[in-house]
């Protein structure tokens, strides 16, 4: 019933339409923004299609013989159409198991799609890599989000930190100055743990400029104008994340930050319907919980979404037992 083939550059335009019509859809998955980092990742995306028609997409690079739900996207896992149903899912999980084992791979470490990024709910996925692929929960990091139709009210501490702020004279704004910004957050980075952003100064001005409308940069200034803090938004159909925060020393001590969020969460996004994601608060594949980052998050109404990784080994499934999976009738 279906086919499996591998993703091309020739089937960019394919790929992006899909995107953009699935039950996951995000611009993280638009090609435009996989392929900034090409040079990085032999990409193995996979493209299944059923009478020739596209049905799925699953964004992935391979390195040796593991594949990778892709290495350079927080979350992935298949990408659906609303009509995929939970028996197509995990005939699709067969044939993606075959196809990986008769191309050589014998690991697969997949991140599925956190469910507030779902357009219409879509975890067929979970279900068919654990009873078809016999999947193994390996890592769960833990995110800070925000319903915006039920979100509850700072804490003391925060709304504290916006009077000290107000009191200051900060003042927030919607800015491009991404020079700026990076230079606070490469700062603070490699001060407390000697690392750099993920994405260098060139590649964020480079992916704004791809996504104007969808990656925004929005920054606090102190009463004389200077940038003091800031936060790049992600901004998705059912998500607002902020993929980067960072304050500089004074803007920490003049409760920068939480004059920030109250303006982005209460003013600019007011009226989104979805969530507010602070992202991960977890190191080392979650095994280490940053207690004082979190603390600041759940300060703002913040409350746990878990972000998982599973893996497996490609076995393929013989014809013969492909009825103990998937039963046609209650007679099978």
């Amino acid at each position: 019933m279906f086919e499996v083939k591998q993703y091309t550059q020739r089937q960019t335009r394919e790929w992006n339409e899909f995107v953009e019509n699935s039950r996951q859809a995000t611009f993280l998955f638009n090609r435009s923004y996989m392929d900034y980092h090409a040079d990085r990742f032999q990409d193995a995306s996979l493209m299944i299609y059923r009478k020739e028609q596209l049905y799925a997409l699953l964004p992935a690079n391979r390195f040796g013989d593991t594949l990778y739900s892709h290495q350079g996207l927080t979350y992935g896992g298949l990408i659906t159409k609303k009509k995929a149903t939970t028996t197509e899912v995990c005939e699709m999980f067969i044939r993606i198991n075959e196809y990986l084992y008769n191309s050589g791979v014998q690991r697969v470490i997949y991140k599925p799609t956190p469910w507030i990024y779902h357009c219409y709910p879509a975890e067929e996925d979970l279900y068919a890599i654990i009873n078809i692929c016999h999947a193994q929960l390996t890592a769960r990091d833990v995110s800070s989000t925000i319903p915006f139709v039920s979100r509850m009210k700072f804490t003391e501490s925060r709304r504290s930190g916006i009077r000290k702020a107000l009191r200051a004279g900060v003042s927030v704004y919607e800015s491009k100055d991404f020079a700026t910004f990076w230079d606070i957050l490469n700062d603070n980075l490699t001060n407390k743990y000697g690392t750099h952003p993920v994405h260098s100064l060139e590649e964020l001005e480079l992916l704004h400029n791809r996504f104007p409308k969808t990656i925004r940069l929005f920054m606090a200034y102190n009463n004389k104008g200077i940038a003091i803090g800031g936060t790049v938004v992600y901004e998705m159909q059912q998500v607002i994340h902020t993929q980067y925060i960072s304050a500089s020393k004074d803007g920490k001590t003049l409760g920068a930050l939480d004059l920030l969020f109250e303006h982005i969460i209460s003013e600019v996004y007011v009226d989104h319907k979805g969530f507010f994601d602070f992202g991960k608060s977890t190191e080392e594949r979650g095994k280490f919980l940053n207690a004082p980052l979190i603390f600041q998050k759940e300060g703002f109404g913040g409350r746990g979404v878990c972000y998982d990784c599973y893996e497996w080994e490609t076995k393929p499934i013989i014809e013969d037992n492909k009825k103990m999976y998937i039963r046609k009738s209650k007679h099978d």
